[in-house]
């Protein structure tokens, strides 16, 4: 079991989408001009996301925790831990993700953003959504608006 030290998130506000289980999210910046989307994640411990597969090139900085990442089939493909830096480019295999035996947090910088940063697949591995640069600009515009309220 390992176990981190906690990332201190005071100043973080988590925020979920339906239908995305076992994962939150604050949108640190959405770059149109330099193509980069900047996210915190948190990852439930003992826990899988969906299924899903980067359409960018993306860095991720794991903060707290080790991430654990399986390949489509459930197959163990790797375990990050914290303060682990890894570069990977878009268009990799599809997989799913979470924590280990805490919650996860890790720092994901997409880059080279044309239009999709993830594609949503299910069972078959069929996309059945996306979210790209449109979307996570109006989800940082919904925060902000919800920070400003707060």
């Amino acid at each position: 079991m390992t176990i981190t030290l906690p990332f201190d998130t005071r100043n973080v506000r988590w925020h979920t989408l339906e239908g995305f289980p076992h994962i939150a999210y604050h949108i640190c910046a959405v770059d149109e001009t330099k193509r980069i989307v900047d996210i915190l994640f948190k990852f439930d411990a003992h826990a899988k996301i969906t299924t899903h597969r980067h359409k960018c090139d993306y860095v991720t900085v794991i903060l707290q925790g080790e991430l654990r990442i399986y390949r489509a089939n459930g197959e163990l493909k790797e375990v990050r831990p914290v303060g682990s830096y890894v570069s990977t480019p878009g268009d990799g295999e599809p997989h799913t993700e979470g924590g280990g035996d805490q919650d996860v947090i890790a720092f994901f910088s997409n880059r080279n953003v044309d239009n999709l940063v993830y594609e949503i697949l299910d069972d078959n591995l069929n996309v059945i959504a996306t979210l790209g640069m449109a979307e996570f600009k109006a989800l940082l515009e919904a925060q902000d608006a919800q920070a400003s309220a707060a």
